[in-house]
């Protein structure tokens, strides 16, 4: 018997700048069917808008030419929140060397986009191939409310 989603949303989202606000607010809905905190759906909201944000400037260079799409997908289990964003763009080169604190390709940004990611979530994976794109998978652990 395998896990159950309780609960799915698949968005595909073009990838510019003013999609970010779009998918912070709707993972905040989507959270706020579990049992959470506000400082847990405020701490997931920048985990997923950072990686949506990443797609955007570095997935596919910001180019305002290019209909390029990020994919969200947030599953609702029993025992957790699962967060995948999906870029069909550039790739990562190196993943250890961007998860790195205060690494960035782009000089003008600040490079804690994996920080937040990995301080807020329990469990991030990164994968990425050079001119395929990027996967980020993360998830949030729910507590049973007995023990909040």
């Amino acid at each position: 018997m395998g896990i159950q989603i309780k609960n799915q949303i698949k968005l595909a989202i073009l990838s510019i700048n003013e999609n970010v606000g779009f998918a912070r607010a709707a993972t905040a809905a989507f959270s706020a069917q579990a049992d959470l905190t506000l400082t847990e759906i405020d701490e997931i909201k920048v985990a997923v808008s950072e990686a949506v944000s990443n797609a955007v400037i570095h997935g596919y260079g910001s180019d305002p030419h290019k209909q390029n799409y990020i994919e969200l997908v947030m599953n609702l289990y029993q025992d957790k929140l699962e967060f995948i964003i999906i870029d069909y763009g550039y790739g990562i080169a190196n993943i250890e060397e961007a998860r790195q604190p205060s690494f960035s390709s782009d000089p003008e940004r600040m490079g804690l986009g994996f920080i937040f990611m990995d301080s807020f979530m329990d469990e991030l994976e990164v994968q990425s191939k050079l001119g395929q794109g990027t996967t980020i998978r993360m998830v949030k652990l729910l507590v049973p409310s007995t023990e909040h």
